[in-house]
């Protein structure tokens, strides 16, 4: 296969897997409104995971949710929807390793998902909890384990990268 071909394939995979993060996240967040909203909140394996409908206004851990409107509007659509395209512009355009182009992708698709709640609802839609007895993370949604996979993606494609630069360079 050559170069340009195999480039191609792996812009379609990228956005394949883009959708679908996208398509999971969208599914989720409807069946949890249809479902979850105005119910006490329900656990499953031994309190492990919690299922509880919750109306985030804010950023990650529902930071920012005090503001005034404007100044949300202004974080988490404007910026947030530009540092979006960038990130996909990046992806897509910058020769990274796999690691990295998924994690950017899998970072990207997360974000468009809440971007999209945020623009049409004006809040994202949260669901989940995981734990063990107190210890226990925010509530969280499908979008939100997309931007930490993609996270820990991007940073692991580039440690491995810079390990080659390393071992090349002796």
């Amino acid at each position: 296969m050559t170069e340009m071909v195999a480039r191609r394939v792996g812009r379609v995979l990228l956005i394949v897997a883009m959708l679908a993060t996208i398509g999971c996240d969208r599914i989720t967040k409807h069946v949890a409104s249809s479902r979850l909203a105005g119910m006490p909140s329900a656990s499953y394996f031994a309190d492990t995971v919690r299922l509880a409908y919750v109306e985030n206004s804010g950023g990650f851990l529902s930071l920012g949710a005090g503001l005034p409107a404007g100044a949300r509007t202004a974080i988490f659509i404007v910026t947030t929807g530009l540092m979006l395209v960038i990130l996909a512009v990046f992806a897509f355009r910058h020769r990274s390793s796999p690691w990295t182009a998924i994690g950017l992708a899998l970072f990207v698709a997360g974000g468009t998902s809440n971007w999209i709640d945020r623009v049409v609802r004006g809040r994202v839609v949260d669901f989940l909890n995981i734990g063990i007895g107190s210890l226990r993370t925010g509530i969280f949604n499908v979008a939100d384990v997309a931007i930490m996979l993609g996270v820990v993606a991007v940073v692991l494609g580039e440690l491995r990268r810079g390990r080659a630069h390393l071992s090349a360079g002796r």
